[in-house]
């Protein structure tokens, strides 16, 4: 039983952070490993960095006013 709710914990967390935005650096090294074994993996810093670029733009301005 303990291990159901461990598992519900984490991936309601997953869930929520994935929500509002924060990538899983968990799950990309998971599918890393998995699926590019031989590939290096990038830190925390610029999986973060990566995904922020991605998700927002390289541009400062994110609204529509420029």
């Amino acid at each position: 039983m303990f291990r159901k709710l461990q598992h519900a914990v984490r991936l309601l967390s997953q869930s929520t952070r994935l929500m509002v935005g924060v990538p899983d650096y968990d799950n990309y090294v998971a599918q890393m490993a998995l699926n590019h074994p031989g590939e290096p993996v990038m830190s925390y810093s610029a999986f973060f960095r990566e995904r922020q670029e991605a998700r927002y733009g390289k541009r400062s301005c994110t609204t529509r006013c420029c």
